[in-house]
């Protein structure tokens, strides 16, 4: 329960969340930081980041590791699997990767049999 929980504010708050542009316009690289790793992405390249504009590398690095750190969850893993989203590899080299892997690949194979693939 407390991960449906979880989910389902995570999915509302990025509804809510402004969009990248924006948050670059603004300065906030720390908050493009921690989206992009709360959403389990590869952190962005130092020439991606200065493509959106003028960056602070360090407090984007700062934002992404607060946010890679809560998506690698290992006892959410299996729900992100579960919901379909696609593994980038962004955990590798955290201590509970492995965990958190199989978690996620037990939540995927889940999901691929649910949707027929």
């Amino acid at each position: 329960m407390r991960a449906l929980i979880i989910v389902a504010t995570s999915l509302l708050a990025f509804g809510c969340a402004k969009g990248v542009d924006d948050l670059a316009k603004e300065g906030s690289w720390d908050q493009i930081g921690y989206q992009d790793g709360v959403r389990g992405q590869l952190s962005r390249s130092y020439s991606d980041l200065n493509k959106l504009g003028e960056a602070v590398h360090s407090e984007y690095d700062a934002g992404y590791q607060r946010g890679i750190i809560e998506f690698c969850d290992a006892d959410f893993a299996y729900q992100i699997g579960l919901s379909g989203q696609y593994y980038t590899g962004a955990c590798e080299g955290l201590p509970e990767a492995q965990r958190f892997r199989m978690e996620w690949q037990r939540g995927w194979t889940d999901y691929s049999q649910q949707s027929g693939f």
